[in-house]
């Protein structure tokens, strides 16, 4: 077994105790679906290496400016190609990201928006279960990050009970 498979995704909170931060977790644990604060930690933490990786990117401009350059191409087009960025933001809109911008591009959030779920909580099921595919492969990871283009293909699996419009479990057309 490789030796870093073992360490841990995510840090945790500095201060354990604070109300208005646990508060704000448990908002969002609510809102998302999250099975437990250890998934949000986890979100937390990629989006702080997003915002180290944009800061080391911003300082090394000022030095050899063309490599750099290169690397911070390479890097938007990953968040933009998962939908954190927009189209016309750079890299100095990085360091503005929210949390919210990381969790609206899980599958388990873009499953419950696009309607195939009554709530955040039923989408996670249905994906854990094998209900859902993105484009014709089935996913069972909630936290799978869903690209921009492959949003529009995330549906039930043909082959799911859930794929008939009728099921008592699917989501009520508004």
């Amino acid at each position: 077994m490789p030796l870093g498979s073992k360490t841990k995704a995510y840090e945790t909170p500095n201060h354990p105790f604070q109300g208005e931060r646990i508060s704000s977790e448990h908002d969002l644990l609510g809102r998302y679906g999250l099975k437990n604060k250890e998934e949000l930690w986890r979100a937390q933490s990629e989006l702080r290496s997003f915002r180290r990786e944009a800061r080391e990117l911003l300082g090394r401009t000022q030095g050899d400016a063309e490599a750099a350059g290169r690397e911070g191409e390479e890097f938007l087009e990953r968040l933009k190609r998962y939908g954190i960025l927009d189209d016309t933001d750079g890299l100095d809109d990085i360091l503005s990201l929210e949390i919210n911008d990381v969790l609206e591009r899980r599958l388990q959030t873009i499953a419950y928006r696009r309607g195939l779920a009554n709530t955040p909580q039923q989408a996670r099921q249905f994906i854990v279960h094998g209900h859902v595919v993105v484009g014709d492969r089935r996913v069972s990871v909630p936290s799978y990050k869903v690209e921009v283009d492959e949003e529009e293909s995330v549906e039930f699996d043909e082959t799911s009970p859930l794929a008939d419009e009728l099921h008592p479990e699917r989501a009520e057309e508004q």
